[in-house]
């Protein structure tokens, strides 16, 4: 055990040989599966998921009033590799992915250099399987040094492994060179990640456009740049037939744009962050550069229709956009600090708490926007208790009371919004193709 109060029980293999999860709520949503029920598992893989498994496991954990799922998914995450390992790298990353009951995450490319070619993706994900202690997905940028100008080794970096596209961080500004993408990638399936802010609109803005960003004398970003952007990457993908996944979700107009665009048919699907789903612009300090994140925390309006959206359908994942600064780049003045705060070990306590006990949203709903929904949209073998499928799964303790303290962090970044909130629930064991991760 580590300073800071875990584990991982490994047998001589480094896989348990076979694990009895007993007497849990087993939620998973991709089998329509919401009882009281055993997991086992067995070299690694679900081997039964039933009421009271007679077998005599090498381990045993008892879930009794837990909540078992799949093991969570994130596909939107920043571990930094290669070249801003200040900030994150592989090891530290999954370590706080595994504290905050994730087993599967998707690294975003705007790194130093940018993931761009196949001879880098294939060295990252020998980098993952060295060091991670997760899955670790690639995702590929679209454009060559996400400069928008020239389309990157996109099937090249498909052969080698990635999982999807994105040039996060950056909206494609020419219209022309997205639409290539989409065609070029139509028949792959791949889908494209996209950072949806119309640029000439949010240069130097640092926060929401709005009543409060008036009130403090801070330049605004405002949401018809991203309904904007939303709009346009809809069309293209109906005209090209091409797959379009809008990333971290903030305006409620674009919701709407969505919702439009999949009942017309079109190959749309959406994201949304904690944050976003709970944090208004209200909250905006200058004094504290934690809320400073891109897109920028918006109105109450928009959290409940982004709200109102996770539970239609009409967005299909929940993410964190973990985005962890040494505290030299978080310790300036607002408008000169960086975006983004870490965000895997507290996403899971955020949703319980301001969510699911509030009454906003039923658990299920929230466990399928965190296993089998992101894992159908990216093609993952992953997020569901089917019998065969890799023994991945996390146990949450939903009424489990907790302190976000930056000291007890994984994750490089200590920034966040959230240092000092009591929270209800949380992730008290991560179990990764069989080995079982114990908080303690």
């Amino acid at each position: 055990m580590n300073k800071k109060g875990w584990q991982i029980q490994r047998s001589e293999t480094n896989i348990l040989d076979s694990l009895l999860i007993h007497g849990g709520r087993v939620i998973d949503p991709a089998n329509g599966i919401d009882k009281i029920a055993d997991v086992l598992i067995v070299d690694g893989k679900i081997a039964a998921v039933d009421s009271d498994i007679t077998f005599s496991p090498h381990y045993k954990y008892d879930a009794t009033g837990k909540i078992v799922t799949p093991g969570l998914i994130d596909m939107h995450v920043h571990f930094r590799e290669p070249g801003q390992e200040a900030k994150e790298d592989f090891s530290s990353g999954s370590k706080a992915a595994v504290a905050g009951g994730f087993t599967t995450v998707a690294t975003m490319p705007n790194t130093s250099p940018v993931v761009d070619n196949s001879a880098l993706v294939r060295s990252m994900i020998k980098r993952a399987e060295e060091v991670g202690i997760i899955n670790i997905k690639i995702i590929g940028a679209v454009t060559k040094n996400q400069k928008g100008e020239e389309l990157a080794e996109l099937y090249d970096m498909i052969d080698a492994g990635v999982v999807a596209f994105s040039d996060d961080g950056h909206f494609v500004d020419n219209a022309k060179i997205f639409m290539n993408a989409l065609d070029y990638l139509h028949e792959s399936g791949k889908v494209i990640i996209c950072h949806e802010e119309e640029t000439s609109l949010v240069k130097d803005g640092v926060m929401n456009e709005g009543k409060r960003s008036a009130m403090l004398g801070l330049k605004g970003r405002p949401t018809v740049a991203e309904d904007i952007a939303v709009a346009r990457d809809c069309l293209l993908a109906e005209y090209t037939g091409g797959r379009v996944h809008i990333a971290h979700m903030s305006s409620a107009r674009s919701v709407e744009i969505v919702r439009d665009a999949k009942k017309r048919g079109i190959k749309v699907t959406a994201e949304v962050t904690p944050q976003h789903l709970t944090m208004t612009d209200d909250m905006v300090d200058p004094a504290d550069s934690s809320t400073k994140i891109n897109p920028p925390l918006r109105t109450k309006k928009d959290n409940e229709v982004l709200l109102q959206g996770l539970i239609d359908g009409t967005i299909d994942a929940i993410v964190t956009d973990h985005s962890p600064h040494t505290p030299e780049e978080k310790d300036r003045e607002y408008i000169y600090a960086p975006s983004g705060f870490p965000g895997l070990e507290t996403a899971l306590g955020i949703l319980l708490t301001d969510l699911y006990h509030e009454n906003k949203i039923e658990l299920p709903t929230l466990i399928s926007k965190m296993t089998c929904e992101p894992a159908k949209i990216f093609g993952l073998d992953a997020g569901t208790l089917t019998v065969g499928e890799i023994g991945d799964v996390t146990i949450i303790d939903p009424n489990m009371e907790w302190t976000v303290d930056p000291e007890k962090f994984y994750t490089r970044g200590s920034h966040s919004p959230f240092v000092g909130r009591k929270l209800k629930g949380r992730a008290v064991a991560t179990i990764v193709h069989g080995n079982l991760m114990k908080l303690l």
